[in-house]
């Protein structure tokens, strides 16, 4: 269980979040299309996975935004963002920001993408949905970044992540 704060209050994740050298646990996530999307449909690619409570949120727009601006320079590799959001939602929030390079993700159908990547929260008010977190999976889908953003309101650090790719 990880330990993060909300406007500096203590709340708590299921687990931990995969680490540098593991492998990255597969997955059952669903696009803006509702079909399901694993893991392996990313198979020989970097990937970048920002996971994010709500798009619906200031900060967890900016990073998107942000990240939508880096994906440009970075046509190799996929950027995922992953949240408790419908499909319908993200996908208004891609298209009003003209977000074109990132694919948004949704964990719609099942809980199981954020507790098998240790990131669900389990109490206090955001308790269901995930905690902010930042991954880096190289091709063949080994943690090569990862980073737990430890009060949630805050962004996550781009450069670290993004000079991996």
């Amino acid at each position: 269980m990880a330990t993060i704060t909300l406007q500096g209050n203590e709340i708590n994740t299921n687990g931990e979040i995969p680490s540098v050298g593991s492998d990255a646990p597969d997955f059952f996530l669903v696009n803006s299309e509702m079909k399901d999307i694993s893991l392996s449909d990313y198979k020989g690619k970097k990937k970048l996975l920002s996971i994010v409570p709500s798009l619906d949120t200031p900060v967890c727009a900016t990073s998107t935004i942000k990240f939508n601006k880096s994906a440009k320079d970075n046509p190799n590799v996929v950027f995922l963002i992953i949240s408790a959001d419908l499909p319908f939602a993200m996908s208004r929030f891609c298209k009003a920001e003209n977000l074109e390079n990132v694919v948004s993700l949704s964990m719609m159908r099942s809980r199981n993408f954020a507790k098998d990547y240790g990131v669900l929260i389990s109490d206090g008010p955001l308790a269901g949905i995930t905690a902010r977190a930042l991954l880096v999976l190289d091709e063949n889908d080994k943690v090569i970044y990862s980073d737990i953003i430890s009060e949630i309101a805050n962004e996550p650090d781009y450069d670290s992540a993004l000079k991996l790719l």
